[in-house]
């Protein structure tokens, strides 16, 4: 062997008659079953293809692979190997030159061709040659065309499966380890994650499309574990740069899917979620709408299957049953989804998919499933913290969200709150609002502060008022229970820390007395735990506020009024109506004198602080905004009724702006409630006026051509302008062009 590697070298021209004699004599050998000169020949072609690395190699290594194919034909599971071992240190060797007469073809097939388990390994380690030696060789058949991949892929897959279940290494990236070692399906994830890493932008779709049909094919979306941790090893292997092309590729499956079972759907939504949460910050890729769009997509079609109970909205004998639970578990996948896109999407992104969802939501009177399950994928999204309060809350936004606050349902206004809270909250104070009771000293609640900033003060002059209209009228709502008063304490305790300067502090103080007020109208029916409930929250509020506003004779008033109720009423604080089981009286008569807060002391005690007084001695009256008028209920009714009977002199706001609301509700509801015939006519006639003002303008503007348009003459005998169209005036040779 010395002599003959010496003598290689030497005449590196004769290479090529060495590697034909040796080939010859192996085919005659494995012909005549002499195992023994087969192994001897395969040691001097291992060993001559490692040591010698000269340009005319190149037709050496052609018997070679000649000889590793009649191996790997044989039947003898140990020639087999043979010829495995033998082409993976040829795999390893690197070549300068690119090579023009080989083809790889042929080993792609056979290294997973065989059925004995125990050379599975060598058959793997000889794939991870194949890609080696053709992944970066421009001469070579592309690795990646389909009937190549179409092989590779669902093999590699297929080792990885027969082990599951067994301890095996965790998807992220794997360190290298001895081979010897490893398992069959270690080795078979280090080479799937090899090819992975090796493909470029124009090849992962070669990639991931065999892995979709393979579970497609195998129904291995259901189980989910085996179809999370195949894309886990995808994310991870590829370059971060193209992970929105596999999301692309699983949306597109997932709409593919649109009419299979809900588990197979689910797996894939599944799949989705833990893709995104690999995926790097920004990396969903610029057709982000694109992805909400799907998912969103695919929550309706869930939502009316649901519904409907089958595929194609008839009830044939012969169309699949839809079972709800698996529906139900498929909406909760998509929207934990849409969380986890979002999570990975930078501020001023979750804005516009917030608009885009609050886009989708229909109209009042349309399903109310769909209605609840996108504002669930709104309480996903809204998770982020934002500066400024105009560009997280803008009023193509805010207004349709609170007109939402005024329906009927409890689960769809506890939701609009659940929105609103999580995107005023930019300080993490929302957990120290999560009980209300009276806090004796609230430096306890270690509470973050900060000054309103002029953005912040600009989006409550331009909201406050909504907001405050919609925190009464939701008190005002007889199907309003714990869970909903919780969360406008809550409300109400955010928009003091975060968003509260002196005017917003006078606001809410007349909002928490209103509240007072309506606890104890009589014009109201609300049950009587509706009304021990307000004066809980009230109460609850003012003691709150009078502590952040730091002035001692307000929070002497407060703490009085909350000790008396201690003694002779605690059915009116939080401590006895927030509970279990309320402790509530059959009705509530009496409630006068020193157990309510008074605002005519409050008025005072704060006037002497530098306070509004006029403001404060006004009482609070919801203000309506023409945001909502798709909005009904008794609440809504009520408040409506109630405006159409008050004195104007006993509002707040200027005359101007109250005469103008007026204008706005009358227009409103004259297009609510008239007839169809009436609108159009109505609408038709002001589009006439205003084509006639528009030819009256046009006659005015539209001056007469100059001279070369000509004159003619009126019938009396006064010269008129003629108007003659461009196209048809004649101009001087010179003005021509």
């Amino acid at each position: 062997m010395e002599k003959l590697t010496f003598y290689a070298l030497s005449a590196p021209e004769k290479l090529d008659r060495i590697g034909a004699y040796l080939s010859e004599r192996l085919s005659r050998d494995v012909a005549r079953h002499r195992y023994g000169y087969v192994c001897i020949a395969m040691e001097a072609l291992d060993q001559l293809l490692m040591a010698c690395h000269c340009q005319s190699i190149n037709l050496f290594v052609e018997s070679f692979l000649k000889m590793v194919r009649k191996l790997l034909e044989s039947d003898k599971p140990s020639l087999q190997i043979l010829g495995t071992n033998s082409f993976v240190k040829f795999a390893n060797i690197e070549e300068d030159t690119p090579s023009y007469h080989r083809s790889y073809d042929f080993f792609v097939f056979s290294f997973f061709n065989s059925a004995f388990v125990y050379i599975r390994m060598a058959g793997i380690r000889g794939l991870q040659g194949v890609v080696r030696k053709t992944v970066n060789d421009e001469l070579q058949a592309n690795i990646w065309d389909p009937q190549h991949m179409d092989k590779i892929v669902p093999s590699l897959l297929f080792n990885l499966q027969s082990e599951e279940g067994t301890e095996s290494r965790s998807p992220s990236p794997l360190q290298a380890s001895e081979k010897e070692k490893e398992s069959p399906v270690e080795l078979t994830e280090r080479c799937f994650r090899e090819l992975l890493g090796r493909a470029a932008f124009g090849n992962i779709k070669s990639a991931v499309t065999p892995v979709l049909m393979h579970l497609d094919n195998h129904s291995l979306w259901e189980g989910k574990s085996f179809a999370v941790r195949c894309f886990k090893i995808i994310m991870y292997s590829i370059q971060s740069q193209h992970s929105h092309l596999v999301i692309q590729q699983l949306l597109g499956h997932l709409d593919a899917n649109s009419k299979n079972s809900a588990t197979v759907r689910a797996g894939i939504v599944e799949v989705l979620l833990e893709a995104a949460a690999i995926a790097a910050s920004g990396s969903v890729g610029p057709t982000v709408l694109e992805v909400f769009n799907t998912l969103l997509k695919q929550l309706r079609l869930s939502v009316d299957y649901e519904l409907t109970g089958s595929y194609d909205g008839s009830t044939n004998i012969g169309t699949k049953i839809i079972k709800a639970h698996e529906e139900r578990q498929l909406q909760e996948a998509v929207i934990r989804t849409i969380g986890s896109f979002a999570n990975t999407l930078p501020t001023y992104q979750r804005s516009e998919v917030m608009l885009f969802i609050m886009g989708k939501i229909p109209v009042p009177g349309v399903t109310r499933m769909i209605q609840i399950m996108l504002l669930k994928s709104l309480v996903q999204v809204t998770g982020f913290q934002t500066t400024n309060m105009l560009t997280a809350l803008p009023s193509s936004f805010l207004e349709p969200l609170l007109s939402f606050s005024l329906t009927e349902d409890p689960e769809i206004r506890l939701l609009v709150l659940e929105i609103l809270l999580s995107l005023i909250d930019r300080h993490e104070n929302r957990p120290k609002f999560s009980k209300i009771s009276i806090v004796s000293d609230i430096s306890v609640l270690k509470l973050k502060v900060d000054k309103c900033s002029r953005q912040d003060n600009l989006f409550m002059k331009k909201h406050g008022q909504q907001l405050y209209r919609h925190i009464y009228l939701n008190c005002k709502e007889e199907s309003s229970a714990k869970e909903h008063y919780e969360t406008l304490f809550a409300l109400l305790g955010l928009l003091s820390v975060e968003l509260a300067n002196e005017e917003v502090v006078v606001d809410l103080i007349r909002l928490a007395l209103a509240l007072q007020d309506l606890a104890l109208s009589t014009d109201e029916a609300l049950p009587t735990y509706n009304r021990c409930a307000v004066h809980a929250l009230a109460a609850a509020y003012l003691n709150l506020i009078c502590q952040l506003t730091t002035v001692p004779a307000f929070c002497q008033h407060i703490h009085e009024v909350i000790e008396v109720r201690r003694k002779e009423k605690p059915h009116l604080l939080p401590e006895d109506v927030f509970v279990q089981k309320p402790k509530l009286p059959s009705s509530l008569d009496k409630v006068d004198g020193d157990v309510l807060f008074l605002q005519s002391k409050i008025t005072e005690v704060l006037g002497g602080s530098g306070y509004n007084t006029e403001r404060l001695a006004t009482p609070y009256v919801p203000q309506y905004t023409g945001e909502e008028p798709l909005m009904s209920g008794p609440a809504f009714e009520e408040e409506e009724h109630r405006r159409d009977h008050l004195d104007p002199d006993g509002l707040d706001s200027v005359g101007m702006e109250e005469q103008e609301r007026e204008r706005r509700r009358q227009v409103v509801e004259k297009f609510q409630k008239a007839p169809f015939e009436e609108i159009a006519a109505h609408c038709g006639a002001r589009a006439t006026m205003l084509q006639s003002k528009l030819n009256q303008i046009f006659e005015i503007t539209i001056r007469p051509p100059p001279s070369p348009s000509g004159t003619i003459s009126s019938g009396y005998g006064q010269t008129q302008s003629r108007s003659v169209p461009i196209y048809e005036m004649k101009f001087p040779d010179l003005c021509v062009y």
